[in-house]
């Protein structure tokens, strides 16, 4: 039987403050992503999906499974992605000059992704992708949702559930998706590009 565990944090609880807090921290990855983690690990046992790659299963499963195994990767992706805050935070190399191919510049890719993550209806996720064609894509994905089930390669994201950011800012989400370019890790980011 597979078992997937819940990721640890490549850094400590409070080493995103004030962007994200400690408490939030604690709650969205000690509660949230563990209760996701438990609940895939008590679906699998004796099912289609029990030998399956994460991706695998997200790729093809549907109902709890999916929504349990959509959370558990995205998370994966999301927590990953994070450092400390650091002033003039932008992406370079061939990452910057991918945005800036497919997007015109780095503020208009950030423009339209916080847009995209303040304007998606209910919960979910915004996402920064390559295409088959290494071309950099933005998508809103409603509740477990990934890019990968669109064949797309997920490279940047920003969780909209309100549990990602309600502690910190309440129910102002765009203050939220502002204040995130300050603990992207772009070198994390340009790791994922295919």
């Amino acid at each position: 039987m597979k078992q997937f565990e819940q990721m640890v944090l490549p850094y400590a609880e409070d080493a995103l403050e004030p962007v994200i807090s400690r408490e939030t921290i604690a709650f969205h990855h000690g509660k949230h992503l563990a209760a996701y983690v438990n609940n895939l690990n008590a679906m699998l046992p004796g099912s289609e999906w029990e030998q399956l790659p994460l991706k695998e299963i997200v790729c093809k499963a549907t109902g709890g499974v999916l929504n349990n195994a959509g959370q558990v990767l995205n998370h994966e992706l999301y927590f990953g992605q994070f450092t400390a805050p650091r002033d003039n935070n932008h992406p370079t190399g061939k990452l910057a000059e991918a945005i800036v191919r497919d997007f015109g510049s780095f503020e208009v890719f950030k423009e339209e992704f916080q847009k995209k993550g303040a304007t998606l209806f209910g919960s979910g996720w915004v996402w920064l992708s390559a295409d088959a064609d290494g071309k950099l894509v933005i998508t809103q994905e409603t509740n477990a949702a990934n890019p990968v089930q669109r064949g797309l390669h997920p490279l940047l994201t920003f969780d909209v559930w309100e549990h990602a950011y309600y502690l910190d800012y309440q129910n102002r989400r765009p203050d939220h998706l502002a204040a995130l370019w300050q603990i992207i890790n772009w070198e994390v980011v340009a790791r994922r590009i295919p």
